[in-house]
């Protein structure tokens, strides 16, 4: 049996690797060189030095050095985003950036195109070269003065982007998307953890009876950065910012964007006067309502939730041990530590 198993077994390999089709995956890395013959060049740009892939996130990110200065190509994941909802974003990053907004911004290709469709072998993905946005993330995260000026320029983004169109499509960020279908995906990893478990869905059900008829007025709804915080924005020395990264972006509850901000803050952890000071500045430009102040603690676990099954999602991609006892605890004291009033802001 042991002979008949070993050359079964050797069968099977030699089919494999002589098969003409090619074997399936769920998610590549494309190579630099490739994309620096097959798809820079569908851009006006200086002579290409260097592309480094730098980051893999819910995109991956090359960093592309010119003999004159860097860009940024992203490339999407084939499970993430559609052509429509890439194209949504990037039309809404040429609007903000017509309006005096300061973002890192797509720029065209020679056919006037935002974007290059690539044909990877799990599907087609996306790629997109951005400016690159001057200075670096704040050492140590922000104090508060750098957090009071995000905070305003995330109050200015919500003023002008209330005459965004565009006729690409992004899901909103409805209480659906961002916690229901959030729950969803994270319960079955909680199978045994009965208590857990059920401490989701009762966070989930209190979350849903404190929002369940906050309206979706031209005050209160509009586009939403997604997922501002000091990780997606560079500062000059000078003092200049740059936001970047709106990959999250869609029509939302524009208080949802600070509760964004300080479910990150929490992971990063942030203190309470450069919290505060974010708060602070947004008001000076765009006032919050009695009522935008009442949700911004359960809007604040909303985001954690939807934070977390992102997170599943990705790790269930290309690093499942992240998935361990370790994982699950951390987000669960977070989503608790977030229900305490010492996280609440002061207003």
């Amino acid at each position: 049996m042991i002979a008949v198993s070993r050359t079964r077994s050797k069968r099977s390999r030699l089919s494999l690797a002589t098969t003409e089709e090619t074997f399936p995956v769920s998610y590549s890395t494309l190579a630099c060189e490739a994309l620096v013959s097959k798809v820079l060049p569908q851009y006006r740009l200086e002579a290409v030095q260097s592309c480094e892939f730098w980051h893999r996130g819910l995109s991956d990110i090359y960093v592309i050095e010119t003999s004159i200065r860097s860009y940024i190509l992203r490339v999407s994941h084939h499970h993430w985003r559609s052509r429509s909802e890439t194209e949504f974003e990037l039309d809404l990053l040429n609007f903000l950036r017509k309006r005096d907004i300061p973002v890192s911004h797509p720029l065209r290709t020679w056919e006037n195109q935002l974007l290059v469709e690539i044909n990877a072998p799990e599907g087609k993905r996306y790629a997109a070269l951005f400016t690159y946005a001057s200075g670096q993330i704040p050492l140590g995260d922000l104090n508060p003065s750098q957090s009071r000026q995000l905070g305003q320029t995330v109050a200015r983004l919500h003023q002008v982007s209330r005459h965004f169109h565009t006729d690409h499509y992004r899901s909103p960020l409805t209480l659906e998307y961002l916690l229901d279908r959030s729950v969803e995906a994270i319960a079955p990893f909680l199978q045994l953890r009965s208590s857990d478990l059920s401490d989701l869905h009762n966070t989930a059900e209190t979350i849903r009876a404190k929002l369940a008829d906050f309206p979706k007025n031209a005050d209160l709804w509009g586009i939403c950065w997604g997922d501002p915080h000091s990780g997606n924005a560079h500062f000059t020395h000078s003092g200049e910012i740059t936001l970047f990264d709106f990959d999250q972006c869609g029509y939302g509850w524009r208080i949802f964007d600070i509760a964004k901000f300080l479910q990150v803050s929490l992971q990063a952890g942030l203190g309470r006067s450069s919290r505060e000071a974010f708060i602070q500045g947004y008001q000076e430009i765009y006032p919050l309502t009695d009522w935008e102040k009442y949700t911004l603690p359960a809007f604040t676990q909303v985001a954690q939730i939807w934070s977390w099954a992102i997170s599943l999602q990705s790790a269930k991609m290309y690093d499942y041990s992240r998935l361990n006892h370790g994982y699950f605890s951390r987000y669960l004291q977070q989503l608790k530590r977030l229900e305490s009033k010492d996280w609440q802001p002061s207003f």
